[in-house]
């Protein structure tokens, strides 16, 4: 049978639907694949094809038109979800042999939809910091330069998407941690609404930083993998009803010469220039292709405290009752956050508050003019793998270890969705990424752009991956 690792979801649950390929097939393939990159790439940590098989057996036992949404497409879940049966560390030693009895919601959900989960990518401790790596498991590599990071936290997801061993993969994104690896591995990551796509259980149901997305190859696997993931909760607060037609259709009504407000920086002054050039170099190729570009001033500079107040009020509440002894096992970082959670004061969550509603009017006043809002994903390229994080060479200290990620973290607290896109490459051939921001619950109106904007942009031939050929002959020199 045809390889089908390379090709996209959508052309895979077609051939599902018709009866042209199960489910089986597909796993074998894709474990074939995983055995031969995995050695160098460490993307997905905890297989599990044996769960997989059975799983698949009881959907190829269903009438087609009763095999969801996905109709037996295999799926990988970020260390982060609990997936029943399966190995779920959240990349920390404190959990390393914990094995869940019961599956998250999301899990759940999926696999009612479809979805054959196959393994768990990988993540740093606790979804905690820009490159995926943790002390169970190690560091996972990009497909692009095995030499440098893949990103973090959902750094494990998207390797694995570039490497073609998956087509759909979960991710989770608080400061930048879907959409980061997404831009440095070349692959697509949309960061939803808050409370968009439910999972549970939660220790804070109520929280507007941390939220499970999409990640595929391209905008329509985004936008299939959304319409699995997302769902009416009734266990969720806030969710708004989702768009009548899904949003994969949304995305197959590309928006041509859509209005596009343009910012190189919001306002931070923190890209470097080997960003800067491909981001300013794709945006100019849009005005040529039609769209209606808009230089904008907005700035969202004030936003960088806010988030890390709201950042780090979450790690206080989930962590704060950890004792010494729970503690000892998590990486400096984990505990930077924690302790900077437990000492805020209530005139800081004061503060943070006003200036998220003042940046929140200033940002949809921006969206009431243009369709978009347009902006560089990350502010440098895929750094060595070695790093902990990017300035660690410099000693840079726990409390600025995130500042490079802050092109990300702004847009968090503002409860808007973004997707990133892959938009060109570097001088030294590391991809580089676009966000594109939506308004809240407005994710179909950013997918048709979004489609449309990918067209315009994508840099390499539709259905093929330049890392492949990379990696294929890194595995060959290996």
């Amino acid at each position: 049978m045809e390889d089908l690792t390379a090709a996209s979801a959508i052309e895979v649950t077609g051939l599902l639907r018709k009866g042209d390929v199960r489910p089986g097939e597909l796993l074998d393939q894709i474990e074939a694949r995983m055995n031969r990159v995995e050695p160098l790439l460490n993307a997905l940590v905890s297989p599990c094809f044996d769960r997989a098989r059975q799983h698949a057996r009881q959907i190829e036992s269903l009438p087609v038109a009763e095999r969801g949404l996905l109709a037996g497409l295999p799926v990988s879940i970020k260390d982060l979800t609990a997936v029943a049966g399966v190995r779920t560390t959240w990349g920390s030693t404190l959990y390393g042999d914990h094995v869940p009895a019961a599956s998250d919601s999301l899990v759940t959900h999926l696999e009612a939809e479809g979805g054959v989960v196959y393994a768990k990518s990988n993540s740093p401790e606790m979804g905690v910091g820009g490159n995926t790596f943790n002390d169970v498991f190690g560091p996972t590599r990009n497909p692009w330069n095995l030499a440098r990071t893949a990103g973090g936290s959902s750094g494990g997801a998207a390797a694995s998407l570039a490497a073609h061993t998956s087509w759909l993969s979960t991710g989770s994104d608080s400061g930048g941690s879907l959409r980061t690896p997404a831009a440095f591995c070349g692959v697509v990551g949309l960061r939803p609404t808050p409370f968009r796509v439910p999972n549970s259980p939660s220790g804070n149901p109520f929280d507007l930083i941390a939220v499970d997305g999409p990640m595929a190859r391209d905008v329509r696997d985004v936008a299939l993998f959304l319409d699995a993931m997302a769902w009416a909760d009734p266990a969720v607060p806030f969710a708004a009803p989702l768009p009548a037609a899904g949003y994969l259709a949304a995305a197959e009504r590309p928006k041509e010469r859509a209005a596009i407000a343009f910012s190189p920086d919001l306002g931070l002054g923190c890209i470097n220039p080997d960003i800067a050039g491909p981001v300013t170099a794709a945006v100019e190729k849009l005005a040529r292709s039609g769209f209606d570009v808009r230089p904008t001033d907005l700035s969202l500079k004030s936003m960088d405290r806010a988030y890390h107040t709201f950042r780090a009020l979450e790690f206080a509440a989930s962590f704060g009752d950890l004792g010494a002894a729970e503690r000892k096992h998590f990486k400096p970082e984990l505990n930077w956050n924690i302790d900077r959670g437990l000492a805020l004061s209530g005139s800081d969550i004061i503060a943070a508050t006003r200036e998220r509603a003042a940046a929140f009017d200033r940002l949809l006043a921006l969206l009431d003019e243009v369709d978009v809002l347009v902006c560089p994903a990350t502010s440098v390229a895929a750094f060595p793998v070695e790093e902990r994080y990017h300035g660690a060479a410099r000693q840079i200290g726990d409390e600025h270890y995130l500042d490079w990620l802050s092109i990300a973290y702004v847009l968090t607290a503002l409860a808007v969705p973004v997707l990133v896109i892959p938009c060109g490459l570097t001088d030294e051939g590391l991809p580089v990424g676009i966000q594109i921001i939506g308004r809240p619950n407005g994710e179909a109106a950013l997918l048709s752009v979004g489609a449309a904007l990918e067209s315009a942009l994508r840099p390499w031939a539709k259905g093929a991956n330049p890392s492949m050929a990379l990696l294929d002959r890194q595995l060959c020199l290996g």
